[in-house]
């Protein structure tokens, strides 16, 4: 019975399993128990214990399997003021430290970066993406970060590295230069940046930042829908000629509310021009009455339809040397034939043209008619 006693009063092993994701440092419970000199403890891998004792740092054991005595515990052994042949249980505290990744760590811009743009001027950017950290020195994240928490985990330290990192973010993406429609080929470039600015405030928490993406950057949602308008009439081109096109489908429509109201411009304006050509005194002429003829329903009147627009211009590229240029219109093409620059030999292709072709034997012809051919060879 003493026996039992005496050993439910020491501690003879130490050991952590995490079955966590999220744990950083876990406090090992020794219940007022006094630590047993000899007694094993086992570090795993990605594991750190450090012992705290009456206060202060002493000592941290890596990945191992160590049986805990004065010869591998010197900073204790100073402490208690112990020589080597000196054998007797102590007390003090051991947390286990996670020295493993971290990864899918979060952060994001709360507030809008005020940035200058070369091309938009001043900006308001916002910027989001995902880190990972790790424990690099568990004795200093030990003594600045956990002091005496039983059990942390990475929500109580994230905030404040979102923070350092929000604050570097700011200054980079406002520093860089780099306009903002390019600064998405640059995310990669960018992060590295923030990385490295970043490392000796996280260090100075015993941390290290293994990985650091910049996922996204982005204007202000009124600022995106206006940029969407400025695209979208870069992709239409010619407005127009847009337009030309819009109005030629309503008007093949003829039930279309623009179909009806393209017919009633154009009765309008046949009305106005057969009213300027009676002038305004005169007077459309009598005609002879006609027999009468039986009597049969009145069939509607159903507006002419309208005329089909004009047929676009057709327009011609030219490959020399290698190289592509155009489109030219056909008057373009007669300037240059008239200088020389084009002549029969010279490869050109429009739109529905099977491949390239000389100018001698398409549409181009006729500008050619006037130039002469190539003269003979010298006998």
């Amino acid at each position: 019975m003493v026996f039992d006693f005496l050993k439910g009063e020491f501690i003879d092993v130490i050991s952590w399993l995490d079955d966590t994701r999220d744990t950083m440092v876990w406090r090992f419970d020794r219940r007022d128990q006094a630590i047993k000199y000899g007694a094993k403890l086992t570090v795993r891998e990605g594991q750190a214990a450090v012992f705290i004792h009456e206060g202060q740092l002493a000592d941290v054991f890596g990945p191992g399997l160590y049986e805990l005595q004065t010869n591998n515990m010197p900073i204790l052994t100073t402490l208690q003021h112990w020589d080597h042949g000196f054998q007797s249980p102590f007390k003090s505290e051991i947390y286990f430290v996670n020295t493993t990744r971290f990864n899918d760590q979060k952060w994001g811009t709360k507030n809008p970066i005020m940035a200058r743009d070369p091309e938009f001027g001043p900006v308001r950017l916002r910027a989001f993406g995902t880190y990972s950290m790790r424990v690099s020195d568990p004795g200093k994240f030990i003594t600045e970060i956990v002091g005496t928490d039983g059990e942390f985990t990475t929500d109580e330290i994230s905030i404040q590295i979102r923070n350092i990192i929000v604050q570097a973010a700011s200054q980079v993406l406002a520093g860089s230069g780099i306009p903002v429609l390019d600064m998405a080929a640059n995310t990669e470039q960018l992060g590295q940046i923030i990385a490295k600015t970043i490392a000796p405030k996280v260090a100075d928490y015993g941390l290290t930042i293994p990985e650091f993406y910049v996922e996204n950057i982005s204007l202000p949602e009124e600022v995106e829908k206006a940029l969407d308008k400025r695209t979208s009439m870069g992709v239409v081109g010619d407005l127009n000629r847009y337009m030309q096109y819009n109005a030629a489908e309503a008007m093949a429509q003829p039930g279309s509310a623009m179909g009806q109201m393209m017919g009633a411009g154009m009765a309008a304006g046949m009305g106005a021009a057969l009213g300027q050509s009676i002038g305004p005194w005169g007077s459309i002429p009598a005609a002879a009455p006609a027999p009468a003829a039986p009597s049969a329903p009145a069939a509607a009147s159903t507006p002419p339809a309208p005329p089909p627009p004009p047929p676009a211009a057709k327009t011609w590229h030219i490959a020399e040397a290698g190289q592509t240029t155009g489109p030219f219109a056909e008057a373009d093409l007669a300037a240059m034939v008239a200088s020389g620059a084009l002549t029969r030999a010279t490869m050109v292709w429009t739109t529905g043209q099977d491949g390239w072709k000389p100018a001698a034997e398409t549409e181009l012809s006729h500008l050619l008619a006037q130039v002469p051919p190539p003269p003979p060879p010298v006998p």
